[in-house]
């Protein structure tokens, strides 16, 4: 009897030891995937304060709205403001931002940036700072990479008002990313929160995506598309007719091809799905989503 109720008691011990394991160590493991990606940003760099007062009013409206998933500014702030002239063409890149990023586009050749830094403290401004310049190589607004950096809480908030005929990459941002309407070449990696773009032409390339991924786009390269590592759904619309070849692999979710003339090459549940749009040819490629996957003509 006694060793009947040893047994079954070192059963239950057992089992609840197995459970509190397996628990803490899923809600480490998920802990540290959204922490990868804050961490990634906050390797990034960037610095530098510079006043500008002709900030148009549009602009300096959209800074004050916050997105749904915006946690709001710190009492202490430090703003910059900065307005550039840019060519036809030319690249923008932001990245290791640490907050939401929100990108306007019209037909202009000017590009206007407003940054908000915040912090319980006003000493921790010292801290994460962003560089905004202009360089040979394009527009870059990126965080200083610090030598040393105490554990400190500073919040980013970047509005920018682009052209529309720009290369953009939006690269290590630790917040939603909001973009406009882009006619040229679009990237996203390693993004903490969903990405929502307007409209793109040209190469498009995702990866790392902590969210969902909505995107119209206008026109196919010859290079295509390029999804990879999406933990989120994803949704593709296009203003025309395709011709394409659409690859998708690894996906948990289901696949939805509403577009005309798509012919089903195969279809393996979770594993592979594969069709071929009008004559076929540009290639669009899609892999490793956690969530469905649907491609659709935009309405």
């Amino acid at each position: 009897m006694i060793y009947n109720l040893l047994a079954k008691s070192s059963v239950v011990v057992a089992t609840l030891f197995l459970t509190v394991f397996l628990t803490v160590h899923f809600a480490v493991a998920a802990s540290s995937g959204v922490q990868r990606v804050a961490r990634t940003a906050e390797q990034q760099g960037q610095s530098d304060v510079s006043n500008l007062k002709n900030i148009s009013p549009r602009t300096g409206r959209a800074v004050g709205q916050h997105e749904p998933d915006d946690e709001g500014d710190f009492t202490e702030k430090e703003e910059i403001r900065r307005s550039f002239r840019l060519a036809p063409g030319t690249r923008v890149e932001v990245s290791g931002i640490h907050g939401a990023v929100k990108i306007e586009t019209s037909d202009t050749d000017t590009a206007e940036v407003y940054v908000v830094r915040s912090a319980r403290r006003r000493e921790d401004l010292k801290f994460r700072r962003i560089n905004v310049e202009q360089t040979a190589e394009g527009l870059m607004v990126r965080r200083v990479r610090e030598s040393e950096e105490p554990n400190v809480k500073v919040r980013h908030r970047v509005v920018l008002r682009l052209p529309r005929r720009i290369e953009l990459l939006t690269e290590s941002i630790n917040g939603g990313v909001s973009i406009g309407e882009i006619d040229g070449p679009v990237k996203l990696r390693s993004i903490n929160g969903g990405a929502e773009v307007a409209l793109a032409t040209g190469y498009t390339e995702i990866s790392s995506i902590n969210g969902g991924v909505t995107m119209t786009i206008a026109h196919l390269g010859e290079r295509g598309v390029r999804v990879k590592s999406v933990n989120g759904g994803v949704d593709l619309r296009f203003t025309q007719d395709l011709n394409a070849d659409l690859d998708v692999s690894r996906f948990n979710g289901g696949v939805s091809a509403e577009l005309a003339n798509v012919t089903v090459l195969i279809r393996e549940k979770h594993l592979r799905f594969q069709a071929r749009i009008g004559r076929g040819g540009i290639p669009i490629t899609i892999s490793q989503v956690n969530g469905g996957v649907s491609l659709s003509r935009s309405a």
